[in-house]
């Protein structure tokens, strides 16, 4: 248990030092778009006095290693600034967005998770029949696509042509728990069919390497049934790999949103990232940023612990 302890410490102190060197990039990135922030809300027609009146005001004439680390110093307090064009708090933006986005990140992954679980153990107790070259292409076909290609694919099936579903999924704060399903179904799909394919195939290749094994051997043997096989003997050693992939892919399903929120006009992070980088609100998008940036890490430390903790081989490196 110390051992594994300590491997948690490393993980997390690793995990901060990795967001920290984030936060750095995005801030230089963002530093770096085109344009002028100041012309950019006053318009072209603004004086300099004005223009040169707002930057001060805004903390652009302050120098960028300054801005940084006040920038940080107000995040370590839970505070992201203000919204250079609206003049809001960026946590009072960031609040509803970031938790619509959470909860289509959600709903996608309890519809694919176990869809493509279940495939992979089918398609490996199936390996080389029509299953398992059926549920191969099907998943190999739909990740092949771009997002957004999918998406108005499904629009172009389910809301226009049968109108079961709205093609545009705008989500208030007044809906209810049944209408936010419906309204959100279809980027969900959007996602199951774009991540489904590397935790399905993923899945399989895990099953098929531990059915070989010996001991999955004398299982049968024993006459241990096909399912008691699989599911005690062969799925609790394949969970590594396979929480790896599943949370690299829920990762995605967080960050990876912005393609399928504009489709749908989805009122989430991503949608709100898209619109601040065209409005130049430099503030908003270092945030939504490092918000994305944050969860692709917290994921990646999730996994590589409860695949240590699975596995504690993977605690030693012989």
């Amino acid at each position: 248990m110390h051992a594994v302890l300590k491997m948690v410490v490393q993980r997390v102190a690793l995990g901060v030092l990795t967001l920290l060197v984030v936060s750095a990039l995005v801030f230089i990135s963002v530093e770096f778009l085109p344009g002028d922030v100041a012309e950019q809300i006053l318009g072209q027609s603004a004086t300099p006095e004005t223009l040169a009146a707002l930057r001060d005001q805004l903390g652009l004439n302050t120098p960028p290693v300054e801005r940084y680390f006040d920038w940080l110093g107000g995040i370590l307090q839970g505070d992201f600034g203000q919204s250079v064009i609206s003049q809001r708090p960026i946590t009072e933006l960031l609040a509803q967005r970031l938790g619509n986005t959470l909860s289509l990140a959600l709903l996608a992954t309890l519809i694919s998770v176990p869809l493509a679980v279940g495939l992979g153990i089918l398609a490996a107790l199936k390996r080389n029949t029509w299953v398992d070259r059926t549920i191969n292409i099907g998943t190999l076909t739909a990740i092949s696509f771009p997002e957004y290609f999918v998406a108005y694919g499904l629009i172009l099936v389910f809301s226009v042509k049968l109108g079961w579903f709205p093609s545009i999924s705008i989500v208030s704060g007044t809906v209810t728990f049944a209408e936010r399903i419906h309204l959100t179904l279809l980027p969900s799909l959007t996602l199951t069919m774009i991540v489904t394919a590397h935790m399905m195939r993923m899945t399989r290749a895990s099953i098929i390497n531990l059915l070989a094994l010996p001991y999955v051997e004398m299982a049968r043997l024993k006459g241990a049934s096909q399912r008691r096989v699989v599911v005690v003997h062969a799925l609790p050693n394949a969970i590594a790999p396979i929480v790896n992939v599943i949370a690299l892919n829920i990762a995605y399903m967080i960050a990876g949103v912005v393609i399928v929120e504009v489709v749908f006009v989805y009122p989430g992070l991503g949608q709100l990232l898209v619109d601040s980088v065209a409005k130049r609100d430099v503030t908003v998008v270092q945030a939504a940023c490092l918000i994305f940036a944050s969860a692709f890490i917290i994921f990646n430390l999730v996994a590589d612990v409860i695949s240590i903790v699975s596995n504690p081989r993977l605690l030693h490196r012989k």
